[in-house]
């Protein structure tokens, strides 16, 4: 599931690609939300009572962590710092998972293996993302934007983790997409929102958002909330190092981008750096 989820992310890339040429950053993040959320309706129709106080806040700062805040700081952080830097700097997310893990979840501590691990593979990262041309043009605000955002999914990934509900992952997933959307209307004062709905008319226009509402949305993040509740928050956020190596793999097959000699070097260490980081993990559940 892990694999399968941060293969379907890979290809958002691609397809948020195609979308900015008629959409502002602001509303692909609405309108792949609101379809998302309707979506996730239609699956699941019941509605439940709060359960807690507590875990309804919990719920409430998922949508903020691991949608609003985390997108919106990406997508800014991208207007201010350069591609390579944000790529590199969300690519953190595993290790600041790790940390975050070790001092607020039980049974997640730091070992030599996960930080070696961790170490490896963000390395394997950095090749792909320079590719052989090391260009570092640090922009504070961009930079750190882009850190917020790792910030920001490493502490969704605690949240999931921590939450005990009775309910189904899809009702559960579906509330974290409202609160994305409700904590997401301030900036719509600020960056308002075309209504246009000739806008979706055009074939590719509505295959990609179909992608990023179905896929890349409900079954995604139904998925990824599965795979850290049996994972936990750090070895699941590890799988994350795929994503650019599987980037790179889509854009070579779809977009016919080239694949160098760094990136093959990268993705060797991102595999090795990922078994080495969770091959304990898998053993005790194969034991088990």
């Amino acid at each position: 599931m892990a694999l399968l989820t941060v293969t379907i992310w890979s290809s958002t890339f691609i397809s948020t690609k195609v979308l900015l040429a008629d959409f502002t950053p602001i509303e692909i993040l609405v309108f792949r939300f609101t379809l998302a959320w309707l979506a996730m309706f239609a699956l699941y129709p019941r509605v439940h009572r709060i359960e807690s106080i507590t875990q309804e806040i919990m719920l409430v700062f998922a949508g903020i962590f691991g949608g609003s805040l985390y997108f919106v700081a990406e997508n800014f952080a991208l207007q201010h710092s350069l591609a390579s830097n944000v790529s590199l700097l969300v690519s953190t997310a595993p290790i600041l998972t790790s940390v975050a893990a070790h001092f607020l979840l039980d049974g997640e501590k730091l070992t030599s293996r996960t930080v070696c691990g961790a170490l490896v593979a963000f390395l394997g990262v950095c090749l792909i993302v320079f590719n052989g041309t090391f260009v570092l043009k640090l922009n504070p605000l961009g930079d750190m934007l882009a850190l917020l955002s790792a910030l920001s999914w490493a502490l969704y990934s605690i949240l999931i983790k921590k939450m005990k509900s009775r309910h189904s992952i899809f009702y559960t997933t579906r509330k974290i997409f409202f609160y994305t959307l409700l904590t997401v209307i301030p900036l719509l004062f600020f960056f308002p929102v075309k209504p246009e709905l000739s806008r979706f008319v055009s074939l590719p226009i509505a295959l990609n958002f179909l992608f990023l509402t179905v896929f890349a949305s409900c079954l995604a993040y139904a998925l990824w909330n599965k795979v850290i509740l049996g994972l936990g928050a750090s070895a699941a956020n590890t799988f994350i190092y795929f994503i650019p190596l599987l980037t790179l793999v889509l854009s070579a097959l779809i977009l016919n981008e080239p694949m160098t000699v760094f990136s093959f070097a990268g993705a060797s260490l991102i595999f090795t750096g990922v078994y080495v980081a969770t091959k304990k993990r898998f053993s005790k559940e194969k034991e088990a």
